[in-house]
């Protein structure tokens, strides 16, 4: 591993997560945490640079005293309204005559023709993540390393992000002290933290809570289909509260985690009170009361994720149905979004069982607190994890983002003119 540490650093709307994993002798030994609310984020999209230079800079630099590593390359996370989803098909020829043994460089090369008919000047390619091949008249083949064929195809799914965040989040990073290693779309990092290979079989979502947005991905056999980010989260819950009870948002928020219970409030008595101090007063405000505001905003949620999966997939035909973000904490939620959905749903656990040892004795991360770092370690467990011959990683190197625009400009060029 570079310099005997990888560092991640999740940039959310409402939070700013980091973590450095040191090795010693190839080994994970340690990981350091550190979050702390967020300057300069909405929806994802970065809207005060100054800000958010401000919350990279103190993240790192407090992970730094607690670690001792002197930290310059980051793996980082983009989401939001800024990811672009896009299909391209490619075909290349092996053999003029006859058939071939199909090679790594016959692989990438057919991968590398998608990536260039489906990049665009507007957008920066974040994973290419091959949906399957053909050989003459077989589809449907995951890996086809070491077959013969006359000509190799492939089915590429690109995931994107706009070129003008992804060029804005580099600047802040840089401006911070700090490169870019890798770039994650943060739903597809999180997924890797939390489905073991053994749920990867038949049809799988996972849904991704966050402030302001919500993340659906469907997975396929292991293989990413499809991806969705909605306009809510559990912020909408946040704002309910305080629109309805007249309090501020950050007040709002302390009385959702506390006392918040979703479809409970029946069993709530009425002489239940929460006391909140307004001005110079305090005011009591029944129990019951914040629960029926959280369970009706909770109910809408669940059932525009109900409404974005059915676009997506059969219900009936889930096998896992996983979900993580803060907001899953609230007391029945989970139970609420089984109901809507008619399907088992499951918080998402660490399966990573190096990173877990570590995890169980650190006393910060006791009972969920680990979600608050869950997309960090699933850009841990990628850098982590070994890809077979042949096999394409899920994330492309972005140290230089001026040098790749002015490639990306020729190979555009190249191609269509």
């Amino acid at each position: 591993m570079l310099n005997n540490y990888i560092c991640t650093l999740d940039i959310g709307s409402s939070k700013i997560s980091a973590c450095l994993a040191y090795f010693k002798k190839k080994r994970l030994a340690s990981i350091y945490f550190e979050s702390l609310p967020v300057q300069g984020m909405r929806e994802g999209s970065i809207v005060d640079s100054i800000g958010l230079i401000g919350s990279v800079t103190k993240a790192l630099k407090n992970l730094k005293a607690k670690s001792g590593v002197n930290i310059k390359f980051i793996s980082v996370n983009i989401s939001g309204q800024d990811i672009v989803t896009k299909h391209s098909h490619a075909i290349i020829p092996l053999a003029e005559r006859g058939n071939k043994v199909i090679t790594v460089s016959d692989m990438q090369k057919v991968n590398e023709q998608a990536r260039v008919l489906g990049s665009s000047l507007e957008e920066e390619i974040i994973h290419m993540i091959p949906f399957s091949y053909t050989i003459d008249s077989k589809n449907n083949i995951p890996n086809p390393l070491g077959l013969y064929s006359h000509r190799l195809e492939v089915e590429l799914y690109l995931v994107c992000g706009k070129l003008s965040s992804v060029q804005s989040l580099a600047r802040v990073i840089n401006q911070s002290g700090y490169e870019i290693k890798d770039l994650f779309f943060s739903g597809l990092a999180t997924s890797k933290a939390v489905f073991s290979p053994g749920a990867r079989e038949g049809l799988n979502l996972f849904c991704d809570i966050g402030g302001d947005t919500t993340e659906i991905l469907v997975f396929k056999d292991g293989l990413l289909k499809d991806i969705q980010v909605l306009p809510f989260g559990g912020d909408d819950l946040t704002r309910e509260l305080s629109d309805n009870l007249k309090i501020n948002f950050d007040l709002a928020e302390d009385i959702k985690r506390s006392y918040g219970i979703i479809a409970g409030f029946n069993e709530i008595g009425e002489d239940k009170e929460i006391l909140v101090k307004k001005s110079e007063f305090y005011k009591p405000i029944k129990q019951k009361l914040v629960a029926e505001i959280i369970t009706a905003s909770a109910k809408s949620i669940c059932a525009k994720i109900k409404e974005a999966v059915e676009k997506k997939a059969a219900l009936y035909e889930i096998n896992n149905f996983v979900v993580v973000g803060r907001t899953v904490l609230v007391e029945g939620f989970i139970e609420t979004l089984e109901n809507v959905l008619g399907v088992a749903v499951k918080l998402g656990r660490i399966t990573n069982l190096e990173i877990v040892s570590i995890i169980k004795e650190n006393s910060e991360l006791s009972g969920q607190k680990y979600l608050t770092y869950l997309t960090c370690l699933g850009m841990l467990c990628e850098a982590l994890e070994t890809k077979p011959p042949g096999i394409l990683p899920l994330h492309q190197p972005a140290k230089n983002l001026f040098l790749k625009t002015v490639n990306r400009v020729k190979e555009v060029y190249q191609e269509y003119f």
